[in-house]
Parts: C-alpha cells; sequence; structure tokens
C-alpha cells in the first residue's frame, strides 16, 4: 500500500491519512474509480449512481464529488461503505448535502449488517482507537477525536445485495478480509471487480500490531471466491487497476496460496511446541511466494500475519511464569533499576551493538535502563539513546505500520525526557 509521509507537525484536518490523490480513471463503460482516502467506485445504473465510500470529509470528498460530477450528471442513488473502518466513509453528509442541493432524492446509505457491529465497537472504545490510529499514522493528540465522524448505514445487507437491472446492474457482494465487514461491488456484465478492502498491492494486512485478531485463511477464501467470478478488470484499493483475466487471477490465487501457506506452516510450528518469537525466528518466507510485486511488505508485512495465527490459537501468556501474575510495573522498573548496578556498562554494551548498526539489539539491551524507574542519570540517557536507535530502526523496516510505530514511539520518548545540561 503506498502512503503519504506524515505532514511535520501534523497533519491537515483536510487530508488525514491514505490519501491516493484526486480525480477519476475510467474502467469500463459507467465504471470509474474515484481517488480520495484508498480507491473510491463509482457505477453508473439505470437507477442512478452508485458510489462506493464518501471519503474522509473536507476538500478529499468535495474532489471526489467535483470529479464524479465530471462524468455524469445522474443523480446519486446509493452511497455504499466498502468497510467500516474509521475515515472511509467521514463525508456521508458532504455526499447527502450535495444531493439535497440538487433537488434529488435522499440516497440510500448502505453497508454491510458487520458495521453497525463495528461501529458500536467503536464509540464504546473511542478513546483507544483514537490513541491506536495516532500511533499508527503519526497523528496530534486528539486528531481523529476531531476529523473522524462516524456515520451509521441507513439500510444493511448479510451476503448479496443488487442494484439496477440488466446488463447496467451491479452487485455488492460481503467480502470478509481486512474486516469482517467488507463488501465488494461486481459488474456482472462488464466482468469489472471493485475489491475494496479485500484487494491491495501490498500484502494483505492481517495482524497489525494495534488491531484485533484477522483471518488469514477466510481473506485467502474471500479472494478464491473472487476469482471464482472470472474477473477482467479489478480495482484494488490501493494501487494500480489490475487488467486482463489472467493477471487478475495470478493476484487473487497467489495471494491466497501466501495466506495459506503462513498459517500452514506457523502451526507447524507450532505444533512443534515453539512459542511466539521462536516461531518468527524459525520461520524463512519463500521468494516464489513472498517475492512478487503485490506482496510487498509496506503495509502489512509476513510476520505480522504469523503474530495474528499464533495469536488465535494462544493464550496471552509468554510463557514466562514470571508473567503469569505480575508486581505493579512502577515497582518492577525500580526494582530492576536498582539491581543493575554497573549501569555505565549496560549503556556502552548497547552503544557498541548500535556502533556496528545492530539496531534492534542495541535496543533490546537498552531497554533494560530505558524502561527502569529511578533517579540515575543513565536512565534518561537509556531513553536518549533509545529514542534514537528507534528512528535508526525505522529505517530498515518496509512496512509504514512498522516504521510508524517505531517513529511515533521515539517522538513519545523524547516528550519525557528532561532538557540535557546547558540545554536552551
Amino acid at each position: 500500500m503506498t502512503l503519504p509521509q506524515p505532514t511535520p507537525g501534523g497533519a491537515s484536518a483536510e487530508k488525514p491519512f491514505l490519501i491516493v490523490g484526486e480525480g477519476s480513471e475510467t474502467v469500463g463503460p459507467g465504471l470509474h474509480l474515484l481517488r480520495g482516502q484508498g480507491h473510491s467506485f463509482a457505477a453508473e445504473t439505470d437507477v442512478g449512481l452508485v458510489v462506493m465510500d464518501a471519503g474522509p470529509g473536507g476538500r478529499v470528498t468535495a474532489g471526489m464529488i467535483d470529479a464524479l460530477r465530471a462524468l455524469s450528471d445522474a443523480p446519486l442513488h446509493a452511497l455504499c461503505f466498502s468497510h467500516g473502518h474509521l475515515g472511509y466513509n467521514a463525508g456521508v453528509d458532504q455526499w447527502l448535502a450535495h444531493a439535497a442541493q440538487r433537488g434529488d432524492p435522499r440516497p440510500r446509505v448502505i453497508a454491510h449488517a458487520g458495521v453497525l457491529r463495528r461501529h458500536a465497537r467503536y464509540r464504546e472504545t473511542a478513546g483507544l482507537q483514537h490513541r491506536l490510529a495516532e500511533m499508527q499514522f503519526r497523528r496530534p493528540a486528539a486528531f481523529f477525536e476531531r476529523h473522524l465522524a462516524l456515520h451509521d448505514p441507513d439500510e444493511t445487507f448479510e451476503d448479496r445485495l443488487t442494484i439496477g437491472h440488466d446488463e447496467r446492474r451491479v452487485e455488492l457482494r460481503w467480502a470478509p478480509s481486512e474486516t469482517d465487514d467488507a463488501i465488494v461491488l461486481w459488474s456482472p456484465a462488464q466482468r469489472v471487480l471493485y475489491g475494496g478492502a479485500a484487494l491491495i498491492d501490498s500484502m494483505p494486512n492481517v495482524g497489525t500490531p494495534l488491531r484485533t485478531l484477522r483471518d488469514p485463511v477466510r481473506w485467502a477464501r474471500t479472494l478464491e471466491q473472487l476469482a471464482a467470478l472470472r474477473p477482467e478488470v479489478a480495482v484494488r484499493e490501493f494501487g494500480p487497476t489490475l487488467r486482463g483475466a489472467q493477471r487478475v487471477q495470478d493476484v487473487l490465487l497467489h495471494t491466497a496460496r501466501a495466506l495459506r501457506w503462513l498459517r500452514e506452516r506457523t502451526v507447524a510450528l507450532m505444533n512443534e511446541g515453539l512459542d511466539e518469537r521462536q516461531i518468527l525466528a524459525r520461520l524463512d518466507y519463500p521468494k516464489e511466494i513472498f517475492g512478487v510485486d503485490w506482496l510487498k511488505p509496506t503495509y502489512g508485512e509476513p510476520s505480522y500475519v504469523v503474530r495474528d495465527v499464533y495469536r488465535a490459537e494462544n493464550g496471552w501468556w509468554d510463557r514466562n511464569p514470571t508473567s503469569l501474575h505480575p508486581a505493579p510495573p512502577d515497582r518492577v522498573a525500580r526494582e530492576v533499576g536498582a539491581a543493575i548496578t554497573d549501569k555505565a556498562g549496560v549503556l556502552a554494551r548497547a552503544a557498541a551493538l548500535a556502533s556496528r548498526g545492530e539496531w534492534q539489539l542495541a535496543l533490546h539491551v537498552v531497554d533494560l535502563l530505558a524502561t527502569a524507574e529511578g533517579e540515575a542519570a543513565e536512565f534518561a540517557e537509556a531513553r536518549r539513546l533509545k529514542a534514537a536507535w528507534l528512528r535508526e530502526r525505522a529505517g530498515q523496516v518496509r512496512s509504514y505500520v512498522s516504521r510508524n510505530l517505531f517513529l511515533s514511539s521515539a517522538e513519545r520518548l523524547d516528550a519525557t525526557l528532561p532538557p540535557r545540561p546547558g540545554a536552551g
């Protein structure tokens, strides 16, 4: 998934994240890709326009409306949610206001039934969801609270919903993948598929560090079912449109194969008795499976999938009996800090690893002091070093999510540090 880098000092309210550009691209007669937060989609049917995703609001959604109106003056019949993640449909009110200003009937607002359950969970855990998004997308505090309102659909379905008639009809189909409420749009007459969140140009987003479990086999099954439709064109949520029946088949079925391989291999190693970190250390990812250009680890990442499979079959325990009934973390941090008498030696060893470019090992060692508590000056120095090394580590990973978590963690560490003597 190709994503914009965060704006220094925080993103504007108009472009929260995942913006892919402006304008439109016609992929078939009356079928158009709309650029916004990911690729949206518009279909001209005999009952009016069907639009997938309203966008994040503000200028982005306004640009989507303008791009559509450059293509068609037909009324908007239905506004559909491709899935229930934050931001993709924050612009619903703008579309409804646009229809009202034109004197058109209120459009149908349609989603899979699972979106209502997701929105209920998001409202219950709003503070958590906003903080997670701030870390994942490196946005300032309260950004998502201010700009990403939730809009519930007016109408839901479970498996399939047809809009329009004959050659101009389209089908909304349930396609559980990144979310359990994801849907795709299918034009049977033109054999054009809008894949939404089920179809991206990087490793499928299973096992994101901050999110709930996602099922790679379910996602693989969805891709196989989409392949069975025999699409000739497939529009991805991110990345260039796939053209040609064989190309579409290759991408869908190869991705499904990769997801099934990860599940099978992880389960085999669990059955040998390995724990999560041992499995991660043991696994190699065959180039013939994971070396293709549409499985780049630029958002999702193979090791993320492994960790999600592991979590799906295991409890929270890390196999260390010390962690079963832990002491309060502040007391542990103080005792660890007091126990390490050669603090300078720990810093020196961590620095030696860092000097060789072994940033990850340096982070493991420096954490002995960076996570400790007490008055020793070495603790603050450890946190300064950790912040610097997190930035170095961020330059080594390809996943946008991993990179942002390293960088946002470094920024949070910076905020806890006292000024250096003589600074300012």
